[in-house]
């Protein structure tokens, strides 16, 4: 009895540990795509979790022309988690605004890496009491961009 008991804790412990030892691991680097059309690409996450790139907007609402803006963040690494929480700002190059997201990389169940974010976009306004139209709040869906090399 002592052995068929062995055996199925056994089994039993294979069979949780199983799913962790085969998920892929999603990393922030690399070139993204959200849901509306908008391009980022973020560069090597350091040590401390810091990471910098820049972003390309689909969507505004002034008409001046948009430009590819900078973008600084941080990744949580408390416990290099293979799902990481982020957050990184967005200094617009081409309207007094910015744009702060926070989200989390997934790995999807065929193996896609998604990042899915929440954000606040603050746009300057002449007068504090106008204060009440200055900051909007959305979500976005980013997935991979593949390059035609991939």
């Amino acid at each position: 009895m002592v052995h068929a008991t062995s055996s199925v804790l056994l089994l039993l412990s294979l069979a949780l540990l199983a799913p962790g030892l085969s998920a892929k691991k999603c990393s922030l680097t690399g070139k993204w795509i959200n849901d509306l059309g908008s391009n980022m690409t973020i560069g090597a996450v350091n040590s401390k979790g810091e990471f910098s790139g820049s972003y390309l907007t689909a969507v505004t609402s002034t008409s001046n022309e948009i430009r590819v803006s900078p973008l600084q963040g941080t990744q949580n690494n408390i416990n290099r988690n293979s799902q990481p929480t982020f957050g990184f700002t967005v200094n617009w190059k081409f309207s007094e605004s910015t744009t702060v997201f926070t989200g989390q990389c997934f790995v999807d169940k065929n193996g896609k890496e998604v990042l899915k974010t929440m954000w606040l976009l603050r746009s300057r306004v002449g007068d504090i009491g106008d204060d009440w139209k200055a900051t909007m709040v959305g979500n976005n869906v980013f997935t991979r961009l593949r390059t035609l090399k991939e």
